[in-house]
């Protein structure tokens, strides 16, 4: 059984995450504009390049985050779920007599 630090751990992991494949789409979407942009003024050009090439590891980056998220929710999946904290037993009292 894993404990509560592995835990918070791995709820930190995902939140990361999933901050990281934000970042990474609106890069990938700026960097295509980018290159729409440099490739409609100078087709072929240097600057398209460039931003192609940017372009390409933005989105090497979001595939390996959108992997690693689907891996991380892949292996919560068979974990229990535990929604609460763990209830106290509770005192049994007896009948005064």
């Amino acid at each position: 059984m894993a404990s509560e630090t592995d835990h918070v751990e791995s709820v930190r992991a995902l939140r990361q995450l999933r901050r990281m494949r934000t970042f990474y789409a609106g890069g990938a979407v700026l960097w295509a504009t980018s290159a729409a942009s440099a490739g409609w003024d100078d087709p072929g050009g240097r600057p398209m390049w460039v931003s192609v090439a940017i372009l390409a590891v933005f989105a090497v980056l979001l595939g390996m985050t959108v992997l690693w998220l689907r891996r991380r929710q892949a292996d919560r999946a068979e974990e229990p779920a535990h929604h609460a904290a763990p209830r106290r037993t509770a005192w049994r009292r007896h009948a005064s007599a």
